[in-house]
């Protein structure tokens, strides 16, 4: 170690045998005399002069030596010494922007140089754990590389730790990689920026190359006086699509004042998480609570008569907009506490929804201090990156709340098999999910639905009925499915949904929505199944009543696809209660006034057909219903379900190859796993023959292309995580490599080859499938074949150049 003089202070010349010095300025000491030094400065050695010794400090320095040079660089770490020398950098340009009157510009840098003063001296502080340095250092090196680029600098390149690669240490192509990924992360980064959607200071950069975000709430109190149990379901709101885009998060709030598990009390944590690009996007979003008392019918009722009980009933809603948040153009600080006042259901019709759709566009109300009081933060990151940034935030006991939907990248994991397995097969097995996008364990199989609404005449009674709908899932036999239903984040599993209860409404509309979380092998055999019964504010008129009418729907449809998205209105059936909960009677019936129109009769009144039911399809009554699937297993689409499940009708493989290119890219996707899984399957256990080949290929150039448009541009990881993680195709190499020959050769000839430009668009993603399958040949065959192998690319290059040097012209000519 050699010592290294360094200046703490700014030292002006002012007399012709001073040496000027700045702060950090490296200095070089020949002579000593009381309290001065004499000597010159390492930027300048030709100057010489006296300075202040009170001005220096001795900073521990290293001799490094290259060949016959040596220097004395800094010890401290490399970074430090980048901030240093940045800062220096902008300063002289931050001036010149100042006196060029360009003031947003000057601003924008005034803000990053305060910004890395403040990381440098915590950089220097010596106190970090380990996780929390490496983090500042990528966040430091982010902003300073941003910088650069905007201020027109030189792009500095560096290793994967963040270190400035040594070009007399590095191999050209290593360079190369490591230039192109910092101009991708910076293009990423000055996008997000310029954005209308900008991000708050301090997300650091992973928040801009991240595709995922997260928003922590934290619920620190709730001041009601309900005088019952209470229940709050806290999501996310979508004013302009009045829809809610979360499950919800779910508290039970005891009479007492406290969380029913007094364990929760000061730990009310949940992470509404999958939130992409979009969701931040959205014109306006918030927070919404919908309250729900646990009790009696009317809160006025007195004790002096025995009362029905356990009755959900509306109680208010709040709103608050968290769209600053959410956008970044406000600070989010998880110590900030915010106010959310209470708007009370006033009357009898007064629907939570509609309540919330009010109540947004509404203005202050007289709450009473009613309210909640929440904290609010942004996360960037998929959630396993959220819990190692965040450890005090997102731990175990934090819910996680996700969106209603897909998140915008699905990321795909290693299979416990050899073979890629279709819909049905061991695709289920344990998965090892990638950090950095998506969150681990990313099989999802959830059905998400919402009680929409129903009108019910009173019949027989004299005012209207408050109706209770009990939602359960039943297998084929009627048998209900224990614990599948979900109300929310934070709540546990139930057999039976219950709603809310109206007072004497014909028109009901709840809006509630659970989430069915079937395990997949069950899903085929499976329905939901309503029940309808009237809920009496006395208890002895209320054991009496029994189920006035049942809907039903089925998860699948007959031709293997899931039940599709979308509003769905059921049939009504009404007969013996026994017998409405008797899947043996109601099962062969239609379930949808949509489907099977032959057997109803038209109009809004109508009958079953047949004398074999005991069940009759209600003439007055309606319910409507809202699903969404969300499952990286089971489509919704006839064709790539064909393609899925080739295995069970290989008759019809060829049509469902050519079908593919029919199907939406969103969906293809959605499933890009189990689609690539069958398409090397197919060519795996058809190695002895060339007769899919060509069908085979084109659908993989069809998947490639599309992960190559800019709509899916996140998949571009997804691909090649697949390539690198899961791809498994020992042979794939030879079939890829003698159909794209075959369509080189055939255009060289000057025959038409439509396909030839699609394929070289995708040549890239089509070599590392051959550079892989090879790969993995070599390792379970002990590198044999090789010589073919030669000979296969030889002929392919020599073909390509043929195609290159040849005069036609034509539809075969690349253009690019």
């Amino acid at each position: 170690p050699a010592p290294l003089p360094t200046a703490v202070w700014n030292f002006p010349r002012t007399k012709e045998h001073h040496l000027p010095l700045q702060i950090g300025e490296m200095v070089h000491i020949l002579q000593a005399s009381e309290g001065w030094y004499c000597g010159y400065s390492l930027r300048n050695r030709a100057a010489r002069g006296i300075f202040p010794a009170s001005l220096i400090r001795l900073k521990g320095g290293v001799v490094e030596q290259r060949g016959a040079e040596e220097s004395v660089v800094p010890a401290e770490m490399p970074t430090v010494q980048e901030i240093t020398t940045t800062l220096r950098e902008w300063a002289t340009i931050w001036k010149q922007l100042y006196v060029a009157g360009q003031m947003e510009r000057y601003g924008q840098v005034k803000r990053m140089m305060q910004e890395l003063m403040e990381q440098r001296s915590q950089l220097l502080s010596g106190t970090l754990p380990k996780d929390q340095l490496l983090r500042l250092r990528k966040e430091v090196t982010g902003k300073m590389d941003y910088g650069n680029k905007i201020l027109a600098l030189d792009l500095v390149v560096r290793d994967e730790d963040e270190n400035i690669l040594d070009p007399d240490r590095t191999s050209v192509i290593s360079l190369f990689q490591a230039h192109r990924r910092a101009a991708q992360t910076l293009t990423q980064r000055i996008q997000e920026e310029t954005s209308p959607q900008q991000r708050a200071p301090g997300h650091g950069t992973h928040g801009a190359a991240s595709p995922s975000h997260n928003l922590y709430l934290c619920v620190r109190n709730f001041v009601c006086h309900i005088g019952e149990e209470a229940q709050l379901f806290m999501a996310l709101y979508d004013p302009g699509e009045q829809r809610i885009i979360s499950e919800n998060y779910v508290i039970r709030w005891a009479s007492t004042g406290v969380p029913q598990d007094i364990e929760l009390l000061n730990n009310l944590k949940v992470v509404f998480t999958d939130l992409g690009s979009t969701d931040l996007k959205r014109e306006r979003l918030f927070l919404v609570c919908q309250i729900i008392r646990v009790g009696r019918m009317d809160l006025r009722d007195s004790h002096s008569r025995k009362l029905s009980t356990g009755l959900r009933r509306p109680f208010g809603i709040s709103v608050m907009d968290i769209t600053d948040i959410t956008k970044g153009t406000c600070d989010s600080d998880e110590d900030k506490q915010h106010f959310i006042p209470v708007h009370l259901v006033a009357a009898d019709g007064d629907f939570l929804h509609n309540m919330i759709r009010k109540a947004v566009e509404g203005k202050d109300i007289n709450h009473k201090g009613q309210g909640l009081w929440v904290s609010l933060k942004m996360l960037w990151g998929d959630l396993s990156q959220v819990r190692k940034d965040h450890p005090h935030l997102v731990d175990r006991s934090t819910a996680v709340a996700r969106k209603l939907g897909y998140p915008e990248v699905i990321m795909p994991g290693k299979s416990g098999g050899d073979k890629p397995g279709g819909l049905w097969g061991c695709q289920q097995a344990a998965r090892t999910w990638l950090t950095g996008l998506s969150p681990p364990g990313d099989v999802r199989n959830d059905i998400y639905l919402t009680l929409v609404q129903g009108e019910f005449d009173k019949g027989n009674k004299k005012t209207q009925k408050n109706v209770e709908v009990t939602v359960c899932v039943c297998d084929e036999a009627g048998n209900v499915m224990q614990n599948v239903i979900h109300a929310g984040a934070g709540d546990s599993p139930t057999s039976h949904y219950r709603s809310v209860v109206y007072y004497q409404q014909r028109h009901q509309r709840w809006m509630e929505t659970l989430k069915i979380a079937v395990p997949i092998e069950d899903v085929h055999r499976t329905h939901l199944r309503f029940t309808f019964r009237h809920r009496s504010s006395s208890d002895s008129k209320d054991r009496s009543e029994r189920i006035f009418s049942m809907a039903f729907v089925r998860l699948m449809r007959p031709d293997g696809t899931t039940l599709r998205d979308g509003e769905h209105d059921l049939v009504l059936y009404k007969g013996d209660s026994k017998k409405l909960e008797d899947a043996s009677a109601y099962l062969s019936l239609p379930s949808e006034r949509n489907v099977s129109e032959s057997k109803l009769l038209s109009g809004s009144s109508f009958r079953v057909s047949g004398a074999t039911s005991a069940l009759a399809a209600s003439t007055r009554d309606s319910f409507q219903i809202s699903t969404l699937v969300c499952s990286t297993k089971l489509t919704q689409n006839v064709n790539l379900l064909g393609l899925l499940k080739w295995r069970s009708k290989p008759s019809l493989l060829r049509g469902n190859l050519q079908k593919l290119m029919n199907v939406d890219g969103g969906e293809v996707i959605k499933f890009l796993q189990d689609t690539l899984d069958a398409l090397f399957s197919i060519m795996m256990e058809h190695s002895e023959t060339d007769v899919y080949d060509t069908l085979v290929f084109d659908a993989l150039v069809f998947i490639v292309r599309l992960v190559a448009d800019r709509k899916f541009q996140h998949f571009n990881t997804v691909l090649e995580a697949y390539i690198r993680q899961h791809f498994s195709a020992t042979l794939a190499y030879k079939k890829l490599l003698s159909v794209l020959t075959q369509y080189v050769e055939q255009a060289g000839r000057g025959e038409p080859c439509e396909p030839l430009t699609r394929t070289f668009k995708a040549l890239e993603y089509i070599f590392k499938f051959i550079v892989r399958s090879r790969h993995l040949f070599a390792q379970l065959y002990e590198g044999k074949e090789v010589a073919e192998f030669q000979r296969s690319l030889q002929r392919f290059f020599l073909a390509l150049n043929q195609l290159m040097e040849s005069p036609l012209e034509g539809p075969t000519l690349l253009s690019q």
